[in-house]
């Protein structure tokens, strides 16, 4: 099975056709005005209007008022949620959309506890637990701690870079993996060679 890939953090059309063109999956745009990612809806439709068909727009949310995402939505074409904070599992249902629910996995986290709570979700994106943020930072979290049961699909993300995704993979075997900082060549500006190379890196593990 080929392992699907996110590039995250998506602020400009070009950084959006660069991961399109190396094949990735889906590209996520981050709505949370304290992130340095962060773009309005009017930018992430200038991008997703750019993009070519079977790339899967996403957006990401921090505990959001329901208003924010609901004007997001009807600016920006998105097709999948990504929530990132406490958001309940009725509040994540509520937009019409299928989503993803992130986790922040430290020692002691009980992955299959989250899996069963949320289990309405499309799958389980696992990142690792940093103090006071909620994603983008850069660290990988201990991959053995992922239950090999786990009733949800895993989308793997925390520090991953072309040089790590290969040993990530063949590690945890995710459904999908999710990089933003480790494509970048400043916060919010990818570069198109880290992300071909991250592919590569994707590609030769799945052989």
């Amino acid at each position: 099975m080929a392992t699907a890939v996110k590039i995250c953090g998506i602020t400009r059309v070009e950084d959006g056709l660069a991961a399109a063109r190396a094949g990735a999956h889906a590209v996520g745009f981050v709505f949370q005005s304290a992130s340095p990612r962060c773009v309005s809806a009017q930018r992430a439709r200038e991008v997703i209007e750019q993009l070519p068909p079977f790339v899967t727009t996403v957006g990401l949310f921090v505990d959001p008022d329901p208003q924010d995402i609901e004007g997001v939505l009807r600016k920006a074409p998105l097709q999948l949620l990504q929530f990132h904070g406490n958001e309940t599992p009725e509040f994540c249902a509520r937009f019409g959309l299928p989503y993803l629910k992130a986790c922040r996995v430290a020692p002691g986290t009980d992955l299959l506890q989250y899996a069963a709570l949320h289990d309405r979700a499309k799958g389980l994106l696992l990142d690792a637990f940093v103090d006071g943020a909620h994603g983008g930072t850069g660290r990988s979290f201990d991959w053995g701690l992922i239950p090999r049961d786990l009733p949800l699909p895993v989308v793997l993300a925390g520090g991953l870079t072309p040089a790590n995704v290969g040993e990530a993979i063949r590690a945890v075997r995710p459904w999908a993996v999710d990089v933003s900082s480790g494509v970048e060549r400043e916060k919010g500006v990818k570069d198109a060679a880290k992300i071909a190379a991250f592919m590569r890196g994707v590609r030769d593990a799945d052989v």
